[in-house]
């Protein structure tokens, strides 16, 4: 494949790795191999309580990360939200119903999810959610504020994302919605990246994510992109370790392929999901879209023809966007999502390399008023502006 990027400095040396296969990095991922094994556990309790969750924070400081969720009652939830009234609905998951609602103390909006007994998640999603959020501190995953575990009750407390998630924003189409313009794609698609980062290179022990998709990039003010939903993260591979075996689980088109047939769960995992929803803000298509014929209902089957031809490019931008973006950022964008697919699970690059091309996209900010609408769209917006010049009769 042969794409133009023309970069300068380090980001045309990480477009450089990233387009050769991703086989030569020079990107140091930090303490990945300095991770202990002992500190590898995946933590399944059932029953669960306030005070068993509570068990496993440290005891003291020092010795290892402090889980910040705090325990709330059932009785300050119920408070909250009314007794989580209908008009405080937000939607519903696998985990559960969410609901919108306001703390005492703290003064705070946050979301409240309350688990589904007879949901497609439990106990074990809700501990990890817990354990993993609890501890982790970076500004592109979302806050977990506090939980409760009383009785048969399992809620989990988050701070309030106002602007809802990618996939509401790019899938549905209400009328008063505002659409995604070029330069807030590039930005969510970077801030996602910095998120999955975290987990692969900064967590100790580092973390999985397992579950990346739309509906899980919530989104803030100013389109700030948070990951959110760690119900099914799992504790990466460490030291020679190259994999970690499990049952397959996710969600159906961002999926891996490799892990999806051999249960061999790696990190490269997560860049292939990642990959599917940097797809998505490019097209502005489904992972699955059931409507569409046969040859375009898997958005990566369909993409991967498209990659080999760059005249091709054009075609795979999102009409949403009406031709207003930059030539070579679409090229970019493509690049790096086409690597992000590869079937090959070593050909797919680092996140670290993905996050510092998708940094540097994003700060290329593009302006519709002194750049043309490609051509692709042009000759339509042209026959709307010559038709709206026509006389009244």
């Amino acid at each position: 494949m042969e794409y133009e990027y023309g970069l300068e400095g380090e980001e045309e040396e990480v477009f450089e790795r990233i387009l050769m296969g991703g086989i030569n990095y020079t990107i140091k991922v930090e303490q990945r191999n300095e991770v202990k094994k002992e500190n590898a556990q995946n933590v399944v309790q059932s029953p669960v309580s306030n005070e068993a969750v509570d068990k496993n924070k440290p005891a003291e400081e020092g010795e290892g990360p402090v889980n910040k969720a705090k325990t709330l009652t059932y009785a300050q939830l119920v408070k909250a939200t009314d007794n989580f009234k209908a008009e405080y609905f937000l939607g519903e998951g696998g985990f559960g119903k969410v609901y919108k609602g306001k703390l005492e103390d703290p003064d705070q909006i946050v979301a409240i999810k309350q688990l589904d007994p007879d949901g497609l998640q439990g106990i074990r999603e809700f501990v990890v959610e817990v354990l993993t959020l609890g501890m982790a501190d970076h500004p592109n995953l979302v806050k977990l504020i506090g939980y409760c575990a009383e009785g048969e009750q399992r809620l989990l407390v988050y701070e309030y994302m106002p602007l809802g998630s990618l996939e509401d924003h790019l899938h549905d189409h209400r009328p008063n919605r505002k659409r995604l313009d070029w330069n807030t794609r590039m930005k969510i698609a970077a801030g996602a990246a910095r998120g999955l980062e975290y987990l692969h290179d900064k967590m100790n022990p580092p973390v999985i994510y397992r579950d990346l998709k739309g509906s899980n990039i919530l989104l803030g003010e100013d389109y700030h992109a948070k990951l959110s939903d760690f119900g099914l993260a799992k504790v990466g591979p460490i030291g020679d370790k190259t994999h970690v075996s499990t049952r397959v689980m996710g969600t159906y088109g961002y999926c891996a392929p490799d892990y999806a047939m051999t249960g061999q769960l790696t990190f490269k995992s997560d860049i292939y999901s990642f990959g599917v929803v940097l797809l998505e803000l490019i097209t502005g298509r489904k992972a699955i879209d059931n409507t569409r014929c046969a040859a375009e209902q898997n958005l990566v089957a369909w993409a991967r023809p498209l990659f080999k031809d760059r005249r091709k490019f054009g075609q795979m931008a999102d009409p949403v966007l009406e031709g207003e973006y930059p030539v070579r950022g679409l090229y970019q964008a493509l690049a790096i999502a086409a690597m992000c697919v590869q079937e090959q699970p070593t050909m797919r690059p680092l996140i670290a390399d993905v996050v510092t091309a998708l940094n540097y996209l994003a700060s290329q900010k593009y302006d519709p008023l002194t750049s043309p609408a490609q051509s692709s769209r042009r000759s339509s917006r042209g026959q709307r502006s010559v038709d709206e010049k026509k006389p009244e009769l």
